[in-house]
Protein backbone atom coordinates (compact mmCIF):
# COMPACT_ATOMS: atom_id res chain seq x y z
CA UNK A 1 0.00 0.00 0.00
CA UNK A 2 1.65 3.36 -1.22
CA UNK A 3 2.55 5.56 1.48
CA UNK A 4 -0.26 7.94 2.41
CA UNK A 5 -0.56 11.40 4.23
CA UNK A 6 -0.86 11.17 8.33
CA UNK A 7 -3.04 14.35 8.38
CA UNK A 8 -5.91 13.08 6.24
CA UNK A 9 -9.11 12.78 8.23
CA UNK A 10 -11.76 10.19 7.11
CA UNK A 11 -15.04 9.85 8.94
CA UNK A 12 -17.25 6.84 8.42
CA UNK A 13 -21.19 6.75 8.65
CA UNK A 14 -22.25 3.56 9.17
CA UNK A 15 -24.26 1.35 11.63
CA UNK A 16 -22.79 -1.91 10.70
CA UNK A 17 -19.98 -1.40 13.90
CA UNK A 18 -19.27 -5.31 12.50
CA UNK A 19 -18.48 -3.92 9.57
CA UNK A 20 -16.86 -0.94 9.69
CA UNK A 21 -14.36 -2.03 12.49
CA UNK A 22 -12.40 -4.10 10.56
CA UNK A 23 -12.20 -1.18 7.85
CA UNK A 24 -10.93 1.61 9.98
CA UNK A 25 -8.34 -0.48 11.58
CA UNK A 26 -7.06 -0.86 7.91
CA UNK A 27 -7.06 3.01 7.13
CA UNK A 28 -5.44 3.57 10.50
CA UNK A 29 -3.17 0.82 10.00
CA UNK A 30 -2.39 2.92 6.39
CA UNK A 31 -1.64 6.19 7.96
CA UNK A 32 -5.15 8.17 8.01
CA UNK A 33 -6.88 9.44 10.78
CA UNK A 34 -10.36 7.94 11.09
CA UNK A 35 -13.44 8.71 13.09
CA UNK A 36 -16.43 6.29 12.65
CA UNK A 37 -19.92 7.43 13.61
CA UNK A 38 -23.36 5.16 13.77
CA UNK A 39 -25.45 7.99 12.58
CA UNK A 40 -26.73 10.95 11.13
CA UNK A 41 -26.97 13.11 13.66
CA UNK A 42 -23.25 11.98 15.61
CA UNK A 43 -22.01 12.56 11.58
CA UNK A 44 -23.48 16.11 11.22
CA UNK A 45 -22.10 16.94 14.54
CA UNK A 46 -18.46 15.18 13.64
CA UNK A 47 -18.49 17.13 10.64
CA UNK A 48 -18.81 20.80 12.14
CA UNK A 49 -16.55 19.87 15.27
CA UNK A 50 -13.13 18.57 12.97
CA UNK A 51 -14.13 18.54 9.37
CA UNK A 52 -12.49 15.30 6.99
CA UNK A 53 -10.91 14.99 4.30
CA UNK A 54 -13.28 12.17 2.95
CA UNK A 55 -16.76 11.49 4.00
CA UNK A 56 -17.76 7.52 3.75
CA UNK A 57 -21.10 7.09 4.40
CA UNK A 58 -23.62 4.38 4.27
CA UNK A 59 -26.03 5.50 1.53
CA UNK A 60 -28.99 3.14 3.23
CA UNK A 61 -28.93 5.12 6.36
CA UNK A 62 -31.90 5.30 8.21
CA UNK A 63 -32.92 8.08 10.71
CA UNK A 64 -30.85 11.09 9.86
CA UNK A 65 -30.56 10.70 5.99
CA UNK A 66 -27.91 10.08 4.27
CA UNK A 67 -28.77 13.14 2.29
CA UNK A 68 -29.15 15.27 4.66
CA UNK A 69 -25.27 14.26 6.10
CA UNK A 70 -24.12 15.39 2.59
CA UNK A 71 -25.45 18.76 2.54
CA UNK A 72 -24.07 19.37 6.11
CA UNK A 73 -20.73 18.31 4.34
CA UNK A 74 -21.24 20.16 1.32
CA UNK A 75 -21.75 23.54 3.64
CA UNK A 76 -18.56 23.02 5.28
CA UNK A 77 -15.93 25.90 5.19
CA UNK A 78 -12.79 24.37 4.80
CA UNK A 79 -9.51 24.59 2.72
CA UNK A 80 -9.76 21.34 1.06
CA UNK A 81 -12.78 19.73 -0.48
CA UNK A 82 -14.16 17.00 1.27
CA UNK A 83 -14.34 14.07 -0.78
CA UNK A 84 -17.12 11.43 -0.45
CA UNK A 85 -17.86 7.96 -0.96
CA UNK A 86 -20.78 6.35 -0.93
CA UNK A 87 -21.01 2.57 0.55
CA UNK A 88 -24.25 0.56 -0.38
CA UNK A 89 -26.29 -2.80 -0.44
CA UNK A 90 -27.46 -1.51 -3.85
CA UNK A 91 -25.42 -2.26 -6.88
CA UNK A 92 -27.40 -2.30 -9.86
CA UNK A 93 -26.43 0.49 -12.17
CA UNK A 94 -29.22 3.06 -11.52
CA UNK A 95 -28.32 2.82 -7.84
CA UNK A 96 -24.41 3.56 -8.88
CA UNK A 97 -25.64 6.25 -11.68
CA UNK A 98 -27.64 7.75 -8.70
CA UNK A 99 -24.81 7.89 -6.45
CA UNK A 100 -22.29 9.64 -8.75
CA UNK A 101 -25.42 12.44 -9.97
CA UNK A 102 -24.92 13.37 -6.06
CA UNK A 103 -21.14 14.05 -6.98
CA UNK A 104 -19.64 10.86 -5.38
CA UNK A 105 -15.82 10.27 -6.19
CA UNK A 106 -16.87 5.98 -5.70
CA UNK A 107 -19.10 4.26 -5.25
CA UNK A 108 -18.65 1.07 -3.22
CA UNK A 109 -21.02 -2.17 -3.14
CA UNK A 110 -21.46 -4.30 -0.11
CA UNK A 111 -20.17 -6.47 0.67
CA UNK A 112 -16.83 -5.90 0.38
CA UNK A 113 -13.37 -6.47 0.39
CA UNK A 114 -11.20 -4.18 3.23
CA UNK A 115 -7.56 -4.60 1.23
CA UNK A 116 -10.33 -2.96 -1.90
CA UNK A 117 -11.61 0.19 0.03
CA UNK A 118 -8.52 0.92 1.76
CA UNK A 119 -7.13 1.05 -2.40
CA UNK A 120 -10.28 2.99 -3.55
CA UNK A 121 -9.58 5.83 -0.42
CA UNK A 122 -6.31 6.11 -1.20
CA UNK A 123 -6.79 6.60 -4.85
CA UNK A 124 -9.53 9.15 -3.98
CA UNK A 125 -7.30 11.32 -1.41
CA UNK A 126 -3.94 10.65 -3.97
CA UNK A 127 -3.38 14.09 -5.05
CA UNK A 128 -3.05 14.32 -9.25
CA UNK A 129 -0.32 14.93 -11.39
CA UNK A 130 -0.98 18.76 -12.72
CA UNK A 131 -0.26 19.97 -16.04
CA UNK A 132 2.75 22.88 -16.68
CA UNK A 133 -0.52 24.68 -17.59
CA UNK A 134 -2.14 25.94 -14.42
CA UNK A 135 -5.12 27.29 -16.48
CA UNK A 136 -6.47 25.02 -19.64
CA UNK A 137 -8.40 27.44 -22.28
CA UNK A 138 -10.69 25.93 -25.12
CA UNK A 139 -12.67 28.67 -26.30
CA UNK A 140 -14.68 30.11 -23.56
CA UNK A 141 -14.07 26.89 -21.02
CA UNK A 142 -11.31 27.45 -18.90
CA UNK A 143 -10.00 24.85 -16.61
CA UNK A 144 -7.85 26.19 -13.66
CA UNK A 145 -6.07 23.22 -12.30
CA UNK A 146 -4.65 25.55 -8.78
CA UNK A 147 -7.95 25.62 -8.11
CA UNK A 148 -9.99 23.15 -9.13
CA UNK A 149 -12.59 24.98 -10.85
CA UNK A 150 -14.18 24.82 -14.54
CA UNK A 151 -15.81 28.16 -15.30
CA UNK A 152 -17.66 29.39 -18.84
CA UNK A 153 -18.01 32.93 -19.72
CA UNK A 154 -16.75 33.09 -16.53
CA UNK A 155 -19.58 30.98 -14.94
CA UNK A 156 -18.76 28.30 -12.55
CA UNK A 157 -19.91 24.95 -13.65
CA UNK A 158 -20.74 22.34 -10.75
CA UNK A 159 -18.79 19.48 -11.45
CA UNK A 160 -17.37 17.49 -8.88
CA UNK A 161 -15.46 14.57 -7.97
CA UNK A 162 -14.33 12.36 -10.68
CA UNK A 163 -16.55 14.62 -12.86
CA UNK A 164 -13.84 17.34 -12.86
CA UNK A 165 -10.59 15.03 -12.76
CA UNK A 166 -11.88 12.79 -16.05
CA UNK A 167 -12.28 16.65 -17.93
CA UNK A 168 -9.08 17.97 -15.99
CA UNK A 169 -7.11 14.64 -17.49
CA UNK A 170 -8.60 14.62 -20.99
CA UNK A 171 -7.93 18.39 -21.73
CA UNK A 172 -4.62 17.84 -20.19
CA UNK A 173 -4.16 16.07 -23.47
CA UNK A 174 -6.17 17.62 -25.96
CA UNK A 175 -6.82 14.94 -29.30
CA UNK A 176 -5.44 11.83 -27.26
CA UNK A 177 -7.70 8.83 -27.29
CA UNK A 178 -7.87 6.78 -23.30
CA UNK A 179 -9.33 3.72 -23.19
CA UNK A 180 -11.29 3.27 -19.74
CA UNK A 181 -8.58 1.37 -18.07
CA UNK A 182 -6.05 3.77 -18.94
CA UNK A 183 -8.38 6.46 -17.58
CA UNK A 184 -8.79 4.39 -14.59
CA UNK A 185 -5.25 3.86 -13.85
CA UNK A 186 -4.81 7.63 -14.37
CA UNK A 187 -7.35 9.17 -12.41
CA UNK A 188 -7.94 6.09 -9.87
CA UNK A 189 -4.30 4.70 -9.56
CA UNK A 190 -3.45 1.14 -10.43
CA UNK A 191 -3.60 0.02 -7.17
CA UNK A 192 -7.45 0.20 -7.47
CA UNK A 193 -10.21 -2.31 -8.73
CA UNK A 194 -12.75 -0.04 -9.68
CA UNK A 195 -14.99 -0.81 -11.71
CA UNK A 196 -14.80 0.66 -15.68
CA UNK A 197 -18.39 1.15 -15.92
CA UNK A 198 -17.49 4.05 -13.21
CA UNK A 199 -16.03 5.67 -16.36
CA UNK A 200 -18.97 5.36 -18.20
CA UNK A 201 -21.07 7.04 -15.63
CA UNK A 202 -18.94 9.71 -15.16
CA UNK A 203 -18.50 10.88 -18.66
CA UNK A 204 -22.61 10.56 -19.05
CA UNK A 205 -22.65 12.49 -15.90
CA UNK A 206 -20.08 15.10 -17.11
CA UNK A 207 -21.27 15.55 -20.66
CA UNK A 208 -24.93 16.43 -18.83
CA UNK A 209 -22.87 19.26 -16.75
CA UNK A 210 -21.42 20.44 -20.47
CA UNK A 211 -24.74 20.54 -21.99
CA UNK A 212 -26.31 23.97 -20.67
CA UNK A 213 -22.68 25.76 -21.77
CA UNK A 214 -22.63 23.46 -25.72
CA UNK A 215 -19.61 21.71 -24.47
CA UNK A 216 -20.81 18.19 -24.78
CA UNK A 217 -19.87 17.30 -27.77
CA UNK A 218 -16.40 17.75 -26.90
CA UNK A 219 -15.87 14.78 -24.84
CA UNK A 220 -16.49 12.43 -27.62
CA UNK A 221 -16.67 8.45 -27.84
CA UNK A 222 -14.39 7.06 -29.74
CA UNK A 223 -16.29 3.64 -30.53
CA UNK A 224 -14.81 0.40 -29.50
CA UNK A 225 -12.00 2.30 -27.18
CA UNK A 226 -12.72 5.01 -24.78
CA UNK A 227 -12.82 8.69 -24.79
CA UNK A 228 -11.15 11.90 -26.01
CA UNK A 229 -11.74 15.90 -25.74
CA UNK A 230 -11.97 17.58 -28.77
CA UNK A 231 -13.92 19.92 -30.60
CA UNK A 232 -16.55 18.50 -33.39
CA UNK A 233 -14.10 19.71 -35.81
CA UNK A 234 -11.64 17.91 -34.73
CA UNK A 235 -8.73 20.37 -32.84
CA UNK A 236 -8.03 20.09 -29.05
CA UNK A 237 -7.53 22.48 -25.88
CA UNK A 238 -5.01 25.34 -26.43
Amino acid sequence: MPATDANKQILIVDRDVATVEPLRQKLCDAGFVVRAVRDGSAAVAALAERPPHLLMIDWNLVGFAALEVIAAARQVRIPHEVRLILLSALSSEPDVVAGFDLGADDYIAKPYSVREVVARVCAVLRPHPRSHRPVINFDELTLDTSANRVTVRGELLNLRGAEYRILEFLMMHPGRTFNRSQLLTHIWGDDTEVDERTIDVNVRRLRKVLTAPGYEAHIQTVRGFGYRFASPCGTGAE
